[in-house]
């Protein structure tokens, strides 16, 4: 363990799960528990659940979960360590330090690294080495205070510049390979992975340089070249400008493709852009926007790579709390021919004020699937038209709301040259449609209890679902009642066909022997996040304590009813009564590190 539990204990009860999550979240009061919409996946009506009284939040939807110190982990992408300290900083609690473990210190390291070479960067873009990234740096129209604001530099065209520049700092050769800004050769030694580039520093929301991205100069492949993934470092989590654009005045945010555009717009005066490097558009970014914005306007380039990232953002944000919005720009002549334009293209040829137009015109995120779909089919022909009646009542048939599938139905209607009404009757029987698929899958859930009761993560699976259900109730009223262990001395987690409730049983007791008050938050370290989710969601079922005591005693053989069978001393009283005899003279508790 990198705490001692004694702070760990008083951390998580200084910092109220209610207080941290509410800074995150809107939560309404409902009955013992507050609500909210999940800030961890797209939803339009909160099934996001905080109780107070055991300290632990859950989806309903999603099955997220777990105590302050995980939640702080999940929604800022930090390791353990790091939202613990988190925490500490928050309620100006002092950190012991040196208990930071190996793992922190390493992130530690890397973020100063990373920090090093972005001001090696810079610096070699002010010196003659870095003329030809200047050259084209001014050729592009970035200003100086532009390049200052994003900290632009250029990597050199030699084979180990950054890393004996880094090397002097006392960063080892290791270090700069875990950081992704050196790359190991055949022959064993290692080489600059950015070299003759202008380089992009990638700075999260905290203000720690994480990655880079970079633009070759002239010739050569790969154009761009981003980071790898590190431990400091996740591409569904970042998004380029986002530490710039999270203090923007206007209402939305701008999603573009590219490093180029987001410096570009904001130069031009459009400081809430950002883009995602290499990767379409990610739940975890979106939950990353969700804490600056409610509006976002998708803005990709016009070609086949740019239409399927739309494609693909409208589809993740559907039924979110998001409003958005598709910029679609237009193509301009040169030489004769119509070109795709980026942003950067569209300010440079057509000005400020034409995007601040577009911007204010672009259009709603279903509008732009309906006119996709309208474009597929040759509406003058009957059978297309029939073919695109039936697509576009699909998607109006997902609408919640009634009077939106009206609307709609009625634009789509004299898109098709059909009767409003005819166009309202196809989307009526495609929701129904919809109501009927839906129906069945809950009936073969409700058919099929044991399949409903089983973890959603395939690797907690139960083998034994009967032990498994006793086991849960034991966890819960042992959660619940941190007396009631005196009437569970006869068992031990071994005795568990969940070996994930075996050991949060041990761990249970131990620091109940310890004196601790018992809460998920001490499990925070020893448990993955999905295995946290699940032990939250275990916590969610009701559970009578006015009959604790009898509960216990049935949860308790149950489970050595099972493990008997397991173990085969079901049918032999000797072998039976001595694995009784076993488990009374002691337990396997959890191993601090």
């Amino acid at each position: 363990m990198a705490f001692s539990q004694s702070f760990l204990d008083e951390l998580t009860s200084r910092n109220d799960i209610v207080d941290v999550v509410g800074s995150y979240v809107q939560l309404t009061k409902k009955g013992g528990n507050l609500f909210g919409l999940c800030p961890f996946h797209n939803e339009k009506t909160g099934s996001f659940s905080v109780s107070p009284d055991k300290q632990i939040y859950h989806c309903f939807g999603c099955k997220k979960g777990g105590g302050v110190v995980n939640f702080i982990m999940e929604i800022e992408n930090l390791s353990f360590p790091d939202a613990v300290r988190f925490l500490a900083k928050r309620v100006n609690m002092e950190v012991p330090e040196e208990q930071f473990d190996h793992a922190a210190k390493q992130r530690q390291r890397l973020l100063d690294l990373n920090r090093s070479a972005a001001r090696f960067y810079y610096e070699m873009l002010q010196r003659p080495e870095g003329r030809r990234v200047q050259e084209y740096i001014d050729s592009r129209s970035i200003s100086k205070a532009t390049a200052v604001n994003f900290g632009l530099g250029a990597s050199l065209e030699e084979w180990d510049a950054l890393i004996r520049a880094m090397m002097q700092q006392g960063y080892s050769k290791k270090e700069l390979l875990d950081a992704g800004l050196a790359v190991q050769g055949k022959n064993g030694g290692i080489y600059d992975k950015f070299r003759g580039r202008l380089m992009f520093p990638v700075i999260d929301v905290r203000g720690d340089v994480v990655a880079f991205g970079g633009r070759i100069i002239g010739p050569g492949e790969p154009k761009y070249m981003n980071s790898q993934e590190t431990v400091i470092y996740s591409k569904r989590r970042n998004l380029y400008g986002i530490n710039l654009a999270k203090k923007t005045k206007r209402p939305n945010i701008i999603l573009c493709e590219g490093n180029i555009d987001v410096v570009m717009l904001h130069q031009a005066g459009f400081d809430n852009a950002v883009a995602s490097m290499g990767t379409a558009l990610t739940t975890e970014q979106t939950r990353l926007l969700s804490r600056y914005t409610k509006e976002l306007v998708l803005c990709y380039d016009a070609d086949g790579a740019g239409e399927m990232a739309t494609q693909k953002a409208l589809a993740l944000l559907e039924n979110s709390e998001f409003t958005v919005r598709v910029l679609r720009l237009p193509k301009r002549l040169k030489d004769g021919e119509y070109v795709k334009q980026d942003p950067d293209d569209f300010i440079k040829f057509q000005g400020r004020d034409a995007f601040e137009r577009m911007l204010s015109g672009s259009t709603g995120g279903l509008e732009f699937r309906m006119n996709q779909i309208a474009a597929k089919y040759d509406l003058k022909d009957d059978k297309q038209r029939l073919s695109y009646c039936e697509e576009i009542s699909l998607v109006l048939a997902g609408l919640h709301s009634a009077v939106e599938r009206e609307v709609y139905a009625a634009r789509a209607a004299a898109v098709a040259g059909i009767s409003p009404e005819s166009m309202k009757s196809e989307v009526d029987r495609a929701q129904h449609r919809l109501r009927a698929k839906r129906k069945k899958e809950e009936e073969r859930t409700l058919l099929n209890p044991e399949r409903a009761r089983q973890p959603r993560e395939r690797s907690l699976h139960y083998d034994n679902m009967r032990s498994a259900m006793a086991e849960e109730g034991l966890i819960r009223i042992l959660l619940q009642d941190q007396s009631a262990f005196d009437a569970a001395v006869a068992i031990c987690g071994a005795q568990f066909s969940s070996p994930l409730l075996g050991k949060i049983f041990d761990t249970l007791r131990e620091y109940q022997s310890e004196g601790y008050h018992l809460s998920i938050s001490l499990l925070s370290p020893l448990l993955e996040p999905e295995e946290m989710s699940h032990l939250t969601e275990v916590l969610q079922k009701p559970e009578n304590l006015s009959a604790a005591q009898r509960a216990i005693a049935d949860y308790i053989s149950i489970i050595q009813q099972e493990h008997s069978k397991r173990s085969g001393t079901a049918g032999d009283p000797l072998l039976a009564a001595m694995e009784k005899n076993k488990n009374k003279s002691g337990y396997g508790g959890k191993q601090h590190g």
